[in-house]
């Protein structure tokens, strides 16, 4: 069994899972406690669609793995290919269990991250532009599945473009700085051009920046949202501009800044 445990990277799994909490916070303020049944639900879902895409990640990579990470549950000879394909259907599978549950938009909802999840690992992850647009589409999708779970999909829209916007510019930035060691990636800088593809990063970045203060515009979110936002939008900025020089301290302040601007959607849910 402690193959299989780690071909779901559980810590991961769990990860994702408490982005569920986030979006009851954001959509029911101090009040989020009352909604647990939706909450645990909306967790095992995550968790269970992560722990899915986990293993399909371990049966397409099995090859590179042999090099890479021979101590993972395939390359090690502790799981076949074939059983970690069919423990990740059986995941996805449960996660479409406990979506139908919840209601019929958060199963039509996982329906469509599986697909994405799927496509992703066997065509899009080495396509560069469409692999890195698919995992973004993936993060905003966690935000609109919370929003399904309490239809109330409209609200968390904002947060979930500002999700998508702020995570591409990063898988960008990242493919810039991989650039060199990407032997078998088509990826958007070797298309475009390396500076082509970093202004194209700094676009989706900016972008986050100004989709950022329409939560306490808009929505009524307190003061404590916008002052720690404007501190997520400044890392933003600051790793907009940097990552022409340095893409690896763009990309890490960039997800700092992510790590920032989630601290302030839970301030503006409970404040």
């Amino acid at each position: 069994m402690n193959a299989y445990i780690r071909l779901m990277r559980p810590i991961n799994c769990v990860m994702a899972s408490v982005a569920i909490i986030m979006v009851a916070i954001i959509l029911k303020g101090t009040g989020f406690i009352n909604y647990w049944r939706e909450i645990g639900l909306g967790m095992l879902v995550l968790f269970f669609s992560v722990a899915g895409g986990n293993a399909l990640n371990d049966y397409y990579d099995r090859e590179v793995d042999l090099i890479n990470h021979p101590e993972r549950p395939i390359p090690s000879g502790r799981i076949s290919p074939k059983n970690a394909l069919y423990f990740g259907t059986f995941m996805f599978a449960l996660a479409l269990v406990f979506s139908a549950l919840i209601n019929l938009w958060t199963l039509l909802i996982a329906i469509l991250a599986e697909i994405s999840m799927y496509l992703y690992e066997s065509k899009l992850k080495n396509q560069g532009l469409s692999g890195n647009v698919t995992i973004s589409i993936l993060v905003g999708l966690i935000f609109v599945f919370g929003g399904a779970i309490f239809r109330d999909v409209v609200r968390i829209t904002i947060f979930a473009l500002m999700a998508f916007s702020s995570n591409l510019g990063r898988e960008i930035v990242k493919d810039v700085e991989d650039m060199e060691g990407d032997i078998n990636r088509y990826t958007l800088p070797k298309k475009v051009g390396r500076r082509t593809a970093s202004f194209m990063a700094l676009v989706f970045f900016v972008l986050a920046v100004l989709l950022s203060p329409l939560p306490y515009i808009c929505l009524g979110m307190s003061l404590y949202y916008l002052i720690t936002v404007l501190i997520s939008d400044a890392i933003f900025i600051y790793a907009a501009i940097i990552q022409f020089r340095d893409p690896h301290k763009g990309q890490k302040n960039a997800k700092l800044a992510m790590i920032v601007g989630l601290i302030a959607y839970m301030l503006g849910g409970l404040t």
